[in-house]
């Protein structure tokens, strides 16, 4: 059983059978009262997501959850296609489960899948990858006062903010977790 303490980002945790991925966890210290855990989960069956507050001595019981790596190879309209780096064999997930992290995929990144009940339910993403600007509009000379920013579309189809120094043809860093730019590779 997980303490409060042991809550955090990213573990997988079982709730009326079911598996929930912790992707928001605050902790919250009253003055007087005990710690308070504020928690957004996110289903890995059903990709539905809730909100659930923890008090001083909750416990969660942890998921039994396996990770293995796959490589990514393609996706089409309703799912996105993997293949074991261990056995080599295909398997698909759909794409609403990944939670749009798709975006941030291109053929060949390797990719780490969470199997719960020897099923593959979601995917964890490196937490920098490195993708090529296919279109930004050209930054504006005199426009740089400040932390300005212009959108930029990436290989995989992503829209995200840049600097105004990023061009098209541009290969940048991109964390995947706050999915934002991080520097020029």
């Amino acid at each position: 059983m997980l303490s409060l303490n042991e809550i955090k980002l990213g573990k997988v945790i079982v709730i009326n059978g079911e598996p929930y991925l912790v992707i928001r966890a605050d902790h919250h210290k009253m003055g007087r009262g005990g710690a308070v855990l504020k928690t957004k989960l996110r289903n890995l069956v059903t990709a539905n997501v809730m909100e659930k507050t923890w008090q001083g001595n909750d416990k969660a019981e942890e998921a039994d959850v396996e990770k293995r790596k796959a490589t990514y190879l393609y996706k089409d309209e309703t799912f996105a296609y993997f293949m074991d780096t261990e056995n080599y064999e295909q398997f698909s997930l759909p794409i609403e489960d990944l939670g749009g992290k798709e975006r941030f995929m291109k053929d060949g990144i390797e990719v780490t899948i969470l199997h719960f009940e020897s099923k593959p339910m979601t995917v964890e993403l490196p937490i920098k990858v490195e993708l090529k600007v296919v279109s930004t509009p050209p930054g504006v000379r005199g426009n740089s006062a400040g932390n300005v920013t212009k959108t930029a579309e990436l290989e995989t189809g992503a829209v995200i903010a840049v600097p105004m120094f990023i061009n098209t043809d541009d290969i940048i860093r991109i964390n995947t977790d706050s999915e934002e730019y991080v520097e020029r590779a």
